[in-house]
């Protein structure tokens, strides 16, 4: 996670797909200006994810972005201006925790519909919703799983389907456990054998 300003020239996964996680104060109007921003520099949004956060007060824009063309830095600090951004942090993929959702409907004929409800299965989703001939599945998951899961089910006949777009938080530090000194003093005697 890079705070606006500090992001090193060109930075890890330079010429790739970004992730720009914007806290925003919620009201009516941010989420326009901030997306006019990218569009006026001619950044292409590959996905766009809106909601309130745990306070009320706010929202949490989370904004993939193409930044092969363009620096980014420059964006990232005009949005910095604008009166109801309250922070934003740039996310690399290998920094960022990522989720999406999908929701799809499918042709499921009687003699397809064991196959897809085995694949759903496979893939940890839900069946929401079931007709005739089709269902409504639903998956989510990291953005790679969706793509798999979209293209195993398109030989079936997607009838309509509908991507959440990304939405992401930093991944978590690990540390490794901390080891503890044994007590006991080396001129203890070696325990009895157990007969």
């Amino acid at each position: 996670m890079t705070p606006v300003g500090s992001r090193p020239g060109g930075g890890a996964g330079a010429g790739r797909h970004h992730i720009v996680s914007i806290l925003v104060e919620n009201k009516a109007g941010v989420l326009a200006r901030v997306a006019s921003l990218f569009s006026r520099r001619g950044y292409n949004i590959y996905s766009l994810a809106v909601a309130p956060t745990d306070d009320e007060k706010l929202s949490r824009i989370t904004i993939v972005v193409d930044v092969e063309s363009s620096p980014l830095e420059q964006i990232l600090r005009q949005l910095d201006k604008l009166i109801n951004v309250v922070d934003i942090f740039e996310l690399a993929p290998e920094d960022a925790t990522e989720r999406e959702m999908l929701l799809a409907t499918v042709s499921a004929t009687p003699a397809d519909r064991g196959q897809v409800i085995s694949l759903v299965g496979v893939f940890e989703g839900k069946i929401v919703d079931v007709g005739q001939d089709r269902m409504t599945v639903m998956l989510a998951g990291a953005p790679s799983k969706i793509d798999d899961f979209e293209n195993l089910i398109r030989p079936f006949g997607i009838v309509e389907l509908q991507r959440t777009g990304r939405v992401a938080l930093p991944k978590l530090a690990r540390r490794p456990p901390a080891l503890h000194a044994v007590a006991g003093d080396a001129t203890d005697p070696a325990p009895t054998p157990v007969a």
